[in-house]
């Protein structure tokens, strides 16, 4: 089954160029490494760009296409990242998204979601 890890925390704890934050993102290296061989976790993941970058595309009342700047609703945690991966089942894609090395020093979150065939 596939699955889609998706990592939310606070945008300007990833930003950081110290020695704190180099030593997650080291584990975060890591942590690819130790489960990119086993298949369960699929190459094509992706570190997201700023949320002051992000577009956001949608409708208004009138049904006309809209574009406004930023994401589409004020939160303090944005989506940072993205991990596919291949698993069993959801348990097993759960506690592989537990290991994720940025939960604890980072209070990040990692959303385990199913990709519709």
């Amino acid at each position: 089954m596939r699955f889609l890890m998706l990592i939310s925390g606070e945008e300007s704890a990833w930003s950081g160029t110290d020695e704190a934050t180099q030593a997650v993102m080291g584990q975060i290296r890591d942590w690819y490494a130790r489960w990119l061989p086993t298949g369960k976790v699929l190459p094509g993941g992706a570190m997201l760009g700023p949320a002051a970058a992000t577009r956001t595309v949608g409708t208004d009342a009138a049904g006309r296409v809209t574009v406004t700047d930023g994401p589409y609703v004020e939160l303090k945690d944005v989506v940072g990242g993205i991990v596919p991966l291949d698993v069993a089942d959801a348990d097993e894609a759960v506690a592989i998204a537990a290991t994720w090395p940025g939960i604890v020093p980072f209070r990040e979150t990692v959303e385990v979601r199913p990709v519709m065939n």
